[in-house]
């Protein structure tokens, strides 16, 4: 258990991505980090072995603010997760570091990860329109304890840029996973416009972050600028430390291409291997249960889907192994034989995605949100799809597709919904099936709604799903674009 609750996070080493490792901080004390597979990834804040559920309200309003934002964590239990059970955090909550301010955005991303090695997960939370003093936007990311009675906050656990810049957006993306042997708990991946770094757990220091370089994210053996724009962890080659994939698009002379750079967890830190097609949307899971994460990366705005004139979506599936995700991607579109519906410009198929058993069945299923997806004459309503993994792969017998005019979903679709703009695979009632939340930020003109679809013997089922709001859980919802994040 953690004894000092002002201890902080120290920054390890800055990500250079030129294949040399990353050098972590040294071990405070022996703990018990988080995860390594995909699988692993939990989000047990008060260790009662039911995975809670953290969503993002960055549009929300708080002491007047608009756009400070805020997140709300529903704690789950042998029933799930309901309305009754939760808290919200914003930077006007007692404990949390830093103060509301207008736009700051507090909650446009988020993340869990058991950082002190104390086994209770703790939230990260990205607040990239903080300004630093005069530099706007300059970002800046809060830490929330995990303990028996949840989360707590902590002021003294703040981080941010060393030399802030305006419009870095520090907190944009972030990741944590047990990626070396040489930190108590799990490392903290924190994303910028430009760059990567990365954090360790360091007992008894006050929060800071050394930066001993600064680069635009490329791979120097390419001449490829990669715009870095998501992450996710999965232990892709099975060595008992996890990966990290920094997923983006490039600029300069393949706009709109998404490219991902691939960095493999050692024993004393990450090493970048190479740079893969596909982003700037990534999941991984064991979709064909073999023992190696696979990468699955979405391009909703993708180029190559389908010829000149169409950009539905694109979806890259990499299985992993000895070497790590497969060299050759199997490629998926809504006109994949199969695959529930048509690909049209503008759907973007792939704008979100999570992987994890929805059946039980021991193989990873893929789901897919598509915000821009027309249902009928109402435009960008948005969907969503759930492919089954099997021992052969990703397959899209059985797939399942359901928007807003679906059976049994409440609602009805409307212009701008965007439904499906943030897709999680979740099991808060622990019995080995994980169920659907389905978030559609544009809700109600921009409030945000999260809906719930349970998962049985058949997987994810429309029927008993339900919906809820910041409002249901006892905050601000004007304008708040609930479930903008929804951490993984």
């Amino acid at each position: 258990m953690r004894k000092n609750r002002s201890a902080a996070l120290a920054a390890a080493s800055f990500l250079l991505v030129t294949g040399a490792a990353i050098a972590a901080a040294p071990s405070a004390y022996a703990g018990t980090p988080g995860g390594t597979h995909a699988d692993d990834r939990n989000s047990d804040f008060n260790g009662d072995g039911y995975e809670d559920v953290l969503v993002g309200a960055p549009g929300a309003t708080v002491s007047s603010q608009k756009g400070a934002g805020l997140v709300t964590v529903q704690y789950g239990s042998s029933r799930g997760i309901g309305t009754g059970n939760a808290a919200r955090f914003s930077q006007s909550t007692s404990g949390v570091a830093g103060a509301a301010e207008p736009a700051d955005g507090f909650g446009s991303s988020v993340a869990t990860g058991d950082l002190d090695g104390d086994g209770y997960d703790d939230a990260v939370v990205g607040i990239p329109g903080e300004d630093l003093g005069t530099v706007k936007d300059a970002g800046g990311v809060a830490i929330l304890w995990g303990s028996a009675s949840g989360l707590t906050g902590s002021a003294s656990d703040w981080l941010e840029t060393q030399e802030p810049t305006a419009g870095e957006r520090f907190g944009s993306g972030l990741a944590a996973a047990h990626f070396t042997a040489e930190t108590p708990g799990d490392l903290l991946a924190v994303l910028d416009r430009d760059d990567l770094e990365l954090f360790g757990y360091d007992a008894g220091s006050p929060s800071a972050l050394k930066r001993e370089s600064r680069q635009r994210f490329s791979a120097q053996a390419e001449e490829r600028d990669i715009l870095p724009k998501s992450l996710t962890t999965g232990d892709y080659d099975d060595n008992g430390y996890a990966d990290l994939v920094v997923s983006g698009v490039t600029v300069g002379g393949e706009p709109g291409h998404g490219w991902s750079a691939l960095l493999s967890g050692q024993a004393d830190g990450l090493t970048y291997e190479r740079d893969l097609r596909g982003g700037p949307v990534a999941a991984s899971g064991d979709i064909d249960g073999d023992g190696y994460d696979d990468l699955v990366t979405g391009e909703p705005h993708s180029p190559d889907d389908g010829g000149e004139s169409m950009t539905g979506g694109l979806l890259g599936v990499r299985h992993g192994g000895p070497d790590g995700p497969a060299a050759e991607p199997q490629w998926w579109t809504q006109d994949s034989p199969g695959v529930p519906g048509t690909a049209e410009a503008g759907d973007g198929w792939g704008t979100d995605l999570s992987v994890a058993d929805t059946d039980g069945d021991g193989y990873a299923d893929v789901a897919v949100g598509a915000s821009g997806e027309d249902v009928g004459t109402v435009a960008d309503a948005g969907a969503v799809w759930v492919l089954r993994g099997t021992a052969a792969g990703l397959t899209a017998s059985g797939a399942k597709s359901w928007d807003q005019n679906s059976a049994n979903v409440p609602g009805v679709v409307e212009k701008g919904d965007k439904w499906g703009g943030q897709v999680r695979l979740t099991d808060p009632n622990a019995d080995g099936r994980f169920g659907l939340l389905a978030s559609a930020p544009g809700e109600n003109t921009g409030d945000g709604f999260v809906w719930v679809l349970s998962a049985g013997a058949g997987g994810i089922s429309a029927t008993g799903s339900w919906t809820f709001d910041a409002a249901s859980l006892g905050a601000p919802s004007l304008d708040a674009a609930f479930g903008a994040a929804i951490d993984e």
